[in-house]
C-alpha cells in the first residue's frame, strides 16, 4: 500500500479506518526526524520510546472497535517549556535541565494525547521564551528548513521549524510578544495565537503571565482549527483559563461563505516598518478577499513599547534569584534583558498597565466597525543566522527586538491572531496575521479556509509517506 497523507486530519483518517497503523505513521515520523534533524536542530527530546507503546495502544484500541480520538496517531511534538511526563523541563535553559523530571503532563499535552495524537518529543526554543530567533546559546541554533543558513524565528523555532520541514504535522507552541507568529511566519506555516486565556497554560513555564498565550503550528487551517477544538476549555490547574462555551472551530473551517464578515487592512503603523515584500503580501489577501477598507489602530508603537516594559519586568521577576545567584549560566543575551527589566522603575510597570487598559479600550472601537484586520506578520522575511542589524524604512535596526514589530501590539491585550503563510516561488515565505476581537477565533479561521481552498495561501506540502 502506497499512502502520501499530507496533514494531521489525513493521517488520523486513515489510522482510525485501518488504512495504515499509528505504529507504522509513528516509526515513519521518527525515521523522518532522524534523517534530517541533525542538520535542522528541532528536538532537544526524541522521546521513541514511549512514542511507539502509544501508537500501539491505539492500534489496539481500533482493533477492539474503540474509537481513539480525532487525532488518533498523529505525531506530535511541544514546545521544551511544556511539562513533558518523566522528562525534565527545559524551558531552554542550561538551570533548568538541573530540575526534577515532571510528574505529569501539560494540560494542553495531556488532551491532544487523549485525542490520539502521539508525541515523539521536545523542541527547540529561546532560553526562557525570551526572543524571536532560536539562536540558544546551550541547545544551539534551529534552522529554517527553507534555507538552512537562516533562522527559524522564535522563540518557539523548533516547532515551527518541525512542522515546515515535514518531519510531525502538528507542534504546540507559547507566544508572549510573537512567539509563535513569527517562527510560523519565517518558516512558511500556519501559527494561532488565540485569546488570552482561551487555551491552559497549566504545566507551562511562564515567561510574563500577563502576555503568555499557547497555540498550534500546522500546515493546514482544519489541522489548526482541530487542535484548537481538542485543547480548549477550562482547566482548574490554570486560572486564567476563563470557562467560555465551546467554540468548535473545525465547523468554522467548512464555512465558506464569508460575504456577511467587514474586513480592514491595518495602516500607518503597520505599514511604516514594512518591507514591500511584507506588504505587498498582505496586498494579496486582501486582493483574494476582495478588500479595499483600511483601518488604523491607534497608538500601536506605545503598545509596543508597553509591552516591553512589562515583559522584561514580569520576566526578571520571575527569574530574579537565578539572576543573583548564577549569571554566568543564564544565555548572555537573555541575561542582560532580564538585568536591564530587573531595574525598571515600578512606576513604569504601573503606567504601561494603565495604558494597556486604555489601549484595549480603543481597539474594541475598531472592532464595532470591522471584523477582522490584517497585518504583515514580520517586517521582512527570515534573516541569516547570527546577523544583527536590519534596514527598515530607511534605518539600520536591530534584527532581534524588531521581527515583533507588528506582533507586540496585538498580543499585548490577548487578541487571537492567526498567521497565514504566503509561498512565494524561488524566495523565502512570509505571513500575513488574521487578526479579531477576543473569543472569535471563529471568525479568522472562516476566512483563513476561504484563502486556502483559493490557493493564496499555504504551506509546504510535506506529505507523509507510507
Amino acid at each position: 500500500m502506497s499512502l502520501e497523507l499530507v496533514d494531521a486530519v489525513a493521517i488520523a483518517s486513515a489510522v482510525r479506518e485501518g488504512k495504515v497503523s499509528a505504529v507504522e505513521v509513528t516509526k515513519a515520523a521518527l525515521q523522518r526526524i532522524a534523517a534530517r534533524d541533525n542538520e535542522l536542530n528541532c528536538f532537544t527530546t526524541i522521546t521513541a520510546e514511549t512514542a511507539l507503546a502509544d501508537a500501539e495502544r491505539i492500534d489496539r484500541e481500533i482493533s477492539q472497535g474503540k474509537n481513539p480520538g480525532c487525532l488518533a496517531g498523529v505525531p506530535f511534538a511541544v514546545k521544551n517549556l511544556f511539562d513533558i511526563a518523566g522528562l525534565t523541563t527545559l524551558a531552554g535553559a542550561k538551570i533548568n535541565a538541573e530540575n526534577s523530571p515532571a510528574t505529569q503532563d501539560a494540560t494542553a499535552v495531556a488532551r491532544l494525547k487523549q485525542a490520539g495524537a502521539v508525541l515523539v518529543g521536545a523542541l527547540n526554543m529561546d532560553e526562557y521564551a525570551y526572543g524571536f530567533v532560536t539562536e540558544n546559546f546551550h541547545y544551539g541554533v534551529t534552522h529554517n528548513p527553507h534555507d538552512l543558513k537562516r533562522i527559524a524565528g522564535g522563540s518557539s523555532g523548533g516547532s515551527a521549524a518541525a512542522v515546515a520541514a515535514g518531519l510531525v504535522p502538528l507542534t504546540l507552541g507559547s507566544d508572549t510578544n510573537g512567539s509563535i507568529r513569527v517562527p510560523a511566519a519565517l518558516c512558511g506555516v500556519f501559527g494561532l495565537k488565540p485569546t488570552y486565556g482561551r487555551l491552559s497554560r497549566a504545566g507551562v513555564a511562564l515567561f510574563s503571565s500577563s502576555l503568555d498565550h499557547v497555540g498550534p503550528f500546522a500546515r493546514s487551517v482544519r489541522d489548526i482549527a482541530t487542535a484548537f477544538d481538542v485543547v480548549q476549555g477550562e482547566d482548574e490547574r490554570d486560572p486564567v483559563c476563563t470557562k467560555r462555551p465551546r467554540v468548535e472551530l473545525s465547523d468554522a473551517t467548512s464555512r465558506q461563505n464569508i460575504e456577511d464578515l467587514r474586513i480592514g487592512i491595518a495602516d500607518d503603523y503597520f505599514t511604516k516598518g514594512a518591507s514591500p515584500e511584507a506588504i505587498d503580501a498582505v496586498q494579496k489577501v486582501a486582493d483574494a478577499l476582495g478588500v479595499t477598507q483600511y483601518v488604523t489602530i491607534p497608538e500601536a508603537h506605545r503598545a509596543r513599547a508597553a509591552a516591553f516594559v512589562i515583559t522584561a519586568c514580569e520576566g526578571a521577576n520571575l527569574h530574579f534569584e537565578k539572576l543573583q545567584l548564577r549569571p554566568q549560566d543564564f544565555d548572555p543575551a537573555t541575561r542582560d534583558r532580564f538585568l536591564a527589566g530587573a531595574l525598571i522603575p515600578s512606576t513604569w510597570y504601573i503606567q504601561a498597565q494603565r495604558f494597556r487598559r486604555w489601549y484595549r479600550d480603543k481597539v474594541r472601537e475598531i472592532f464595532q466597525k470591522v471584523d477582522v484586520i490584517l497585518a504583515p506578520t514580520t517586517p521582512i522575511s527570515a534573516p541569516l543566522i547570527s546577523q544583527e542589524t536590519m534596514i527598515l524604512d530607511g534605518e539600520e535596526i536591530l534584527v532581534r527586538p524588531h521581527l515583533g514589530l507588528f506582533t507586540q501590539p496585538l498580543s499585548f491585550i490577548g487578541l487571537p491572531v492567526l498567521s497565514v503563510p504566503i509561498q512565494r516561488p524561488n524566495v523565502l515565505p512570509l505571513g500575513v496575521q488574521l487578526i479579531a476581537a477576543p473569543y472569535n477565533e471563529a471568525l479568522i479561521l472562516r476566512v483563513a479556509s476561504v484563502l486556502e481552498a483559493k490557493g493564496v495561501i499555504s504551506a509546504p506540502i510535506v506529505p507523509l509517506k507510507l
